[in-house]
């Protein structure tokens, strides 16, 4: 009988980065896109893939230019509220694939759309966001030509977003690229004496009780702007006037080293942590940085607390993590495993910023099984043990009918507010168990 294939910690720990499985790399196997993995993995897929995301410029529209098969998942977008009258479509037949001859078309199916919103009694809109998917990418369209063509013919500013699966395994995927998209419309201006910063990485703010708030405030920043929070374009283009930028994910990073080159705002990078030692020593180094003291010791103990009662209250819990969630499996993983709890399974991704996290989980938990969730073989997953909850929506899946905390909110969790919110979730999904 065939089994899913997997690695335990301590095998991936000494086969090293370089000596990871073909079954574990996505480019060396077909894609196996269970409902565990749709989530992540189509174009229609939960949460924010690259239409969703492209929109998140405010006031801006979407115009989608590819083959029906490609379009048709974003009428799950259309029917949601927020996004009425903001995606419309250019759909290419096989003359255009195979010609590229509806390239010349962009420009007019994007003054079309203007003058529908127009007829319609619909604002103008700030920006045109035009995605294109991998037809574009295998005829290598030069879409900045594009651009300028479609901004040239509406008065409009028109910027790319890239739908290209093909690129997931390189430099700049989908995700980094259009966040660098969405920001590229910011524009240089002169700095303010008080000190703003920006939150970038994610396209859902964080959530309002995250203590990365008054940490900042703490320090004199008097204002903090996420691209999420801003309402119309005047107060996405406010985001030029920071000082510098938090940078919270490292898709985020492309888009922040283009806004230092282009607009003078450098940035600090930061890790979404769950071990809290960790999430304190970096709270420590960002303020060292900065030149400040950020005083955490009131959420580090609130959040130790959560973690302290949730042991007492459950006792000895056996995890399986998924990678459909807020958060890095491995690295969460390890912080379970250091924590007392034991972690039987992960579905994850290895790559090189998680697999410092896994040789440390090795040392401590080396019989951990770690699958990936696009391997073909994941089609004969039958669990080796059981687990006492899951976390993410790909454990859920692989676990029917076992306690689960989804954890994959469009609301950001970060720092020991991310930590206390995903101790009292778990502690709701096993105590509602124990009362059935």
């Amino acid at each position: 009988m065939t089994n899913a294939f997997y690695k335990t910690t301590k095998e991936l720990a000494e086969l090293g980065l370089s000596g990871l499985p073909g079954e574990l790399k996505s480019s060396d196997h077909l894609i196996y896109s269970s409902p565990a993995t749709l989530y992540f993995n189509s174009p229609g897929a939960k949460g924010f893939g690259v239409k969703r995301a492209g929109l998140a410029v405010p006031e801006s529209v979407m115009l989608l230019v590819s083959p029906g098969c490609c379009g048709r998942n974003t009428s799950l977008f259309r029917t949601a509220p927020e996004y009425k009258d903001k995606f419309f479509f250019q759909l290419l037949d096989d003359t255009d694939i195979v010609t590229g001859r509806h390239l010349t078309k962009i420009p007019q199916a994007a003054e079309e759309l203007l003058q529908t919103l127009e007829i319609s009694g619909k604002a103008r809109p700030s920006a045109i966001m035009i995605c294109i998917t991998c037809v574009d990418a295998l005829l290598g369209t030069d879409m900045e030509r594009v651009c300028r063509k479609v901004t040239e013919k509406t008065g409009v500013p028109a910027v790319a977003c890239y739908m290209y699966a093909l690129t997931r395994e390189k430099r700049l995927p989908p995700m980094a690229a259009v966040r660098t998209s969405v920001y590229s419309l910011l524009e240089k201006v002169e700095k303010r004496n008080s000190a703003d910063i920006n939150i970038l990485g994610y396209f859902t703010p964080l959530f309002d009780s995250s203590e990365i708030y008054p940490l900042m405030k703490s320090i004199g920043v008097k204002n903090i702007r996420e691209l999420s929070r801003a309402k119309t374009f005047e107060e996405y283009k406010e985001m030029s006037k920071a000082n510098f930028s938090l940078v919270l994910n490292p898709e985020a990073r492309a888009a922040a080293q283009d806004m230092q080159d282009r607009l003078g705002i450098p940035f600090i990078e930061l890790l979404r942590l769950y071990r809290i030692d960790k999430i304190h020593n970096q709270y420590k180094s960002l303020g060292d940085a900065l030149g400040a003291n950020l005083d955490d010791a009131e959420y580090f103990e609130k959040a130790r607390r959560v973690i302290d009662d949730f042991k007492t209250k459950h006792g000895a819990v056996t995890f399986s993590v998924g990678e459909i969630t807020n958060g890095d499996p491995i690295e969460m993983s390890l912080m379970l495993v250091e924590e007392g709890f034991k972690v039987s399974e992960i579905f994850a991704t290895v790559g090189e910023l998680n697999f410092r996290f896994l040789k440390r989980l090795a040392s401590l938990s080396p019989d951990t099984k770690v699958y990936s969730n696009l391997s073909p073989s994941m089609m004969h997953f039958i669990a080796k043990e059981p687990v006492d909850i899951c976390i993410g929506s790909d454990a859920m899946y692989y676990h029917p009918g076992v306690p689960s905390v989804e954890w994959c909110d469009d609301n950001q969790p970060f720092g020991y507010d991310g930590v206390e919110k995903l101790f009292e979730r778990l502690d709701i999904a096993l105590s509602q168990n124990e009362n059935i």
